[in-house]
């Protein structure tokens, strides 16, 4: 233990109070033991470079290049992904593929280059190695978006895990953007970013890292192209990033940087180019298609402690109801648990929790229930008994198992990583399940500490099966969040297969995607916190992960009424929209607030609800083509440099533009507008852009700007389906997709294509079918006409 983790012991003993402050301190010497008896002692290292080239062996897409003291592998897939492996990396395992790795491409062959160098010629993108080990990524038309010079390793000389280094260049105009979940963002400006899955410390904002969901993707945005890089290794890493800097007049361009660190792993990559819809449209090819949450998800969701117990849930619901305010589900925090011990229920408060579970579902209300990993080390706790009778729970490497403190005290840990502790865990729901929940929300699972925030809860030296393969938790702390989610969702495909799962996850790693979402807890309640609530959505839905969303009103001191409403207003327009009331500081009700933030809190939940058939639209758009529900502003326009330093606002599909409010005492605000028309959609008014206007954001409501010919479905006032066309240009078409979810379950839903257009003096709208042109099978609403146009 050195002078930090004695400082970090002591402030636990004072903030958690002393038993428990006394007993983290504790699990942190033991951690630290056994890190030093279960790690190898890192002695002398040795460098390596690759060495010069001394042979090229064609093969199925690409071929294998031999250095002097390495091998690179290069591979072009059919859905156009490039990957690229050192040392005999191969992209499988991985925890972050779908399935199989995709085939070659026939068409990518290896060939000769210039100076010595090879060449894989696709037919979307070109890579170049040179003589020495670097490599180029080019697009068709030659022009090198990325140039990674030859890597360097660092072995231990007695053996073990190497640590290396990928430097890498890009094009002076370039912007960097991903990483996972960042509060600083969603533009990654230059610094230092790391990979290690962590929960905050204290409520964070602008400047805290890393969070509880990182990831080695980069979205790389430039004149010359998009491209997408993933270093396919779970190890902890940083990043670091440099801006390039074009040169003014006839000076000279400096080219961004970036240079990624690993401390062990397989030095292997995969890299995309195209636009930024075709990029992330491989990527989920790759990594699996969004899961499509259940059409419920996407309304107004609260969070509370169960503290209240069964009459506390009621009275939440009531004081929504009495207030005109819609809610769609509950959130029950871990208190509901008996004695905090999973699967169980406190029955002096809640002693008939199914029967509010079905009484709250007939008012359209779901339950949510919320699943920490932690398992309480008390022995006659069903789950705890029946842990240790599976051999479920993570040991060290001498055989005994990990103990932490989670939040029910002292706690052992199931392993993720081992299918038949996935499969133990999964059927753990069943309960849950026969309780009457709908949906599950994963906290505390990077893991981390409950005392001591932020700090790890098992050691690095723990043994994790890693699908057999077998080690420690330096390679599984990352993807622990990913596989528990893996778990749940696999379970309730099983319990109950007529139903879309809902899973929502603090921590995770690329592909979590594929079972859910992500929330971001304890984001700061003040100003700048609102504003990382934007980038950790936008950073998140670039990594492939498009569900996500904030709690609206934060963590911390309370928020003042005004800026209640300007986060309620924001999260009204992210995919998960989550109020959260409870906790140290209070609740944080619409109703505490005053009259007036109320009454705009009405609007705002009608706003929403208003919504939904556009928002459940965006989700299986998602899931069929990877794009996000919550789109950077260059979406569209990539090669607008404007656009690409644009941090304050964000498209919702391709047909809305939102312009949050982020400062206190905002009253106008300019809104930077990509190429076209945009109406603002409470006045009406048209704006041409490229270029910044100014709009009115007044309490009451945030800008939003409609997209001139979209075609948007929307809750009509009657409560069924209706089209908000907005009018196209004179002289060009518009419109839009319409998804019909049937529910909640599995059915495959009916795909609606819509026109519109400009004939004569009127604008038509048709649907489009297989079999022809049909008239609109909804009510049709046209906005944004001027006098004397009539409309269809």
């Amino acid at each position: 233990m050195d002078g930090r983790d004695l400082v970090r012991s002591m402030k636990a003993v004072g903030s958690a109070g002393t038993a428990q402050g006394l007993r983290t301190v504790r699990a942190s010497w033991r951690r630290r033991r056994a890190d030093a008896k279960g790690l190898p002692a890192r002695g002398p290292e040795r460098a390596r470079a690759p060495g010069p080239m001394q042979e090229a062996r064609p093969g199925p897409g690409g071929g294998t290049l031999r250095f002097g003291r390495s091998e690179l592998t290069i591979r072009v897939a059919v859905n156009g992904a490039v990957f690229w492996g050192w040392d005999g990396a191969e992209p499988e395992p991985s925890y972050a593929l779908a399935g199989p790795c995709p085939e070659p491409d026939p068409r990518a062959v290896l060939e000769p280059d210039k100076d010595g160098g090879w060449r894989v010629v696709a037919e979307r993108v070109t890579v170049v190695v040179s003589r020495h080990g670097a490599v180029e990524v080019c697009t068709p038309g030659g022009v090198v978006l990325r140039r990674d010079l030859a890597p360097r390793w660092w072995e231990q000389q007695e053996g073990g895990a190497a640590r290396w280094v990928q430097r890498s260049e890009v094009t002076a105009d370039a912007r960097f953007f991903g990483l996972g979940g960042r509060a600083s963002g969603p533009r990654l400006r230059d610094g230092t970013y790391r990979l290690w899955n962590t929960g905050p410390r204290r409520a964070f904002g602008p400047g805290s890292d890393p969070l509880s969901l990182t990831m080695p993707v980069q979205l790389v945005v430039a004149d010359a192209g998009t491209h997408l890089v993933f270093h396919d290794t779970s190890w902890d890493g940083t990043v670091v990033l440099r801006e390039g800097e074009v040169g003014a007049g006839s000076g000279h361009d400096r080219p961004g940087a970036c240079e990624v660190r690993m401390d062990g792993g397989p030095l292997r990559c995969w890299v995309m180019v195209g636009t930024p819809a075709r990029v992330l449209l491989a990527w989920a090819s790759l990594t699996g298609a969004p899961a499509v949450p259940p059409a419920w998800a996407f309304g107004h969701q609260h969070a509370g402690r169960g503290s209240g117990g069964e009459q506390g849930v009621r009275r939440i619901v009531a004081d929504h109801q009495e207030r005109g305010l819609p809610l769609d589900a509950v959130h029950l925090d871990v208190d509901h648990h008996a004695g905090r011990q999973l699967f169980t229920v406190d029955r002096n408060r809640f002693p008939k929790l199914s029967v509010l579970a079905e009484e709250l579902r007939r008012d359209g209300i779901r339950l949510v229930s919320a699943v920490d990993p932690a398992v309480r080390a008390v022995p006659g706790h069903a789950v705890y008994d029946g842990g240790l009778a599976e051999d479920v729970f993570v040991r060290d490497a001498s055989g005994r198992l990990v103990k932490g403190m989670g939040r029910p005290g002292e706690s052992v840990f199931p392993d993720f990583t081992h299918a038949r502790v996935r499969q133990w865990w999964g059927g753990l729901h069943a309960e849950r399940i026969e309780q009457g929940f709908a949906g599950f929300w994963h906290d505390r699972n990077e893991p981390t500490s409950f005392a001591a925030f932020g700090e790890p809860t098992l050691p690095r030296s723990a043994r994790h099966s890693l699908e057999g393969r077998g080690g420690d938790h330096r390679e599984a702390h990352n993807v622990y969040g990913l596989c528990m989610a893996r778990a749940a969702y696999e379970g309730l495909r099983r319990l109950d297969p007529e139903q879309r799962p809902f899973v929502v996850s603090r921590s995770g790693w690329a592909g979590l995607q594929r079972y859910g979402g992500a929330w971001g807890t304890d984001v700061g309640a003040g100003w700048p916190g609102l504003r990382a609530s934007l980038s950790l959505v936008i950073g998140l839905g670039l990594c492939g992960v498009p569900y996500s969303g904030p709690d609206v009103g934060g963590c911390g001191a309370g928020p003042s009424p005004e800026l209640y409403l300007r986060r309620l207003q924001l999260g009204a327009y992210l995919p998960l929209f989550r109020t959260h009331a409870g906790g140290p500081a209070g609740p944080r009700e619409p109703w505490e607030f005053g009259a007036e933030v109320l009454e705009h809190a009405r609007g705002v939940l009608a706003e929403r609800r208003r919504l939904l058939p556009y928002f459940v639209t965006l989700a299986h758009v998602a899931s069929r083509t990877g794009a996000p529900y919550v789109r950077p502003p260059w979406w569209g326009s990539p090669r607008d440099r404007a656009l690409r330093d644009c941090e304050d606002a964000f498209l919702l599909g391709d047909c809305l533009l939102v312009a949050p409010v982020l400062e206190p005492g905002v009253r106008r605000r300019a809104v930077r507008l990509p190429r076209g028309r945009w109406y603002d959609t409470a006045t009406g008014r048209a704006y041409e852009g490229p270029g910044r206007v100014l709009v009115d954001a007044p309490p009451s409501r945030v800008p939003v700007l409609a997209r001139a010919g979209a075609v948007l479905p929307v809750r009509g006032d009657d409560g069924g389906l209706e089209l908000e066309v907005w009018a196209p240009v004179r002289g060009r078409t518009g419109g839009g997709l319409v998804v019909r979810d049937a529910g909640d379950g599995w059915q495959e839903p009916e795909i609606e294509r819509y026109v519109a257009r400009w004939e004569g003096l009127r604008i038509v709208v048709e649907r489009q079918g297989e079999d022809g042109v049909h008239a609109p099978s909804h009510p049709v609403r046209v906005r944004g006409l001027g006098e004397g146009w009539r409309q269809m």
